[in-house]
């Protein structure tokens, strides 16, 4: 499971918008949110990158958390 840090993260619509975007990427994706954090854990097959990759399309540019 990868922790994204999600600046831009601070509501619903952007926890749907970022759903909507991982779960087009990988139906079989699992998240965790703590959008008070600004923090996404996604459990996927998808690496680092591509994750990292899907979220900046999504309008959500994040680093890895460490």
């Amino acid at each position: 499971m990868t922790t994204f840090l999600v600046p831009d993260m601070t509501c619903g619509h952007c926890k749907a918008t970022i759903e909507r975007a991982i779960a087009d990427a990988d139906f079989a994706a699992r998240m965790e949110f703590d959008l008070a954090a600004h923090k996404v854990r996604i459990e996927s097959a998808l690496s680092t990158a591509k994750l990292a990759e899907t979220l900046e399309e999504a309008g959500y540019p994040a680093t890895v958390a460490g």
